[in-house]
């Protein structure tokens, strides 16, 4: 049995979870969630817990049964506390500042890159080189993270670029002299 997938879940106050057929629907402080569940995966409320079962051992029931219950799970804790992601802009003359709910970087290209967030996700701007992305559905929230990382990424010589925050960047050694 699955050690993930077996775990009850359980549903805070102030959270509303239905489940109509393969539909989970989410309602919390912070917003709406809806999660379609794969064919053999059953849901069900009891108890105020959400219990994910499958119907047999195989191997695609045994893979979508941990799957199932994380992504409730996620959905439940971004209802309630949401998610964030931080981002660090690091090099001379990089920079990031806020343009009303859009982001501006100045990350050495010829022209300045602006970002605007996806439906569900804001940007919140400190200082001038800090940026954290935050909303409630966290794949959005790390998938925005990942593509505004992706517009430069930080390079092995001088570390320069745009990285999560606390991330550690492996520095080689440059050009030796004779």
């Amino acid at each position: 049995m699955s050690r993930i997938g077996r775990l009850p879940i359980d549903i805070p106050s102030g959270v509303d979870v239905n489940v109509d057929g393969r539909d989970i629907t989410v309602k919390g402080p912070r917003g709406t969630l809806a999660l379609t569940v794969a064919a053999p995966i059953d849901v069900a409320i009891e108890d105020g817990r959400v219990l994910v079962t499958r119907p047999n051992d195989e191997r695609a029931s045994r893979s979508l049964h941990g799957l199932t219950r994380t992504l409730i799970a996620n959905n439940i804790q971004g209802v309630t506390q949401g998610y964030t992601k931080g981002l660090e802009v690091v090099g001379t003359g990089y920079r990031v500042q806020a343009r009303g709910a859009n982001v501006e970087f100045a990350l050495g290209f010829s022209h300045p890159v602006l970002v605007e967030p996806p439906a569900g996700i804001t940007f919140t701007v400190e200082g001038n080189n800090r940026l954290t992305v935050s909303g409630i559905d966290k794949q959005a929230v790390g998938e925005t993270a990942a593509n505004i990382r992706k517009i430069r990424k930080p390079e092995p010589y001088k570390g320069k670029g745009v990285r999560y925050a606390g991330e550690v960047v492996r520095r080689k050694a440059g050009k030796s002299g004779k």
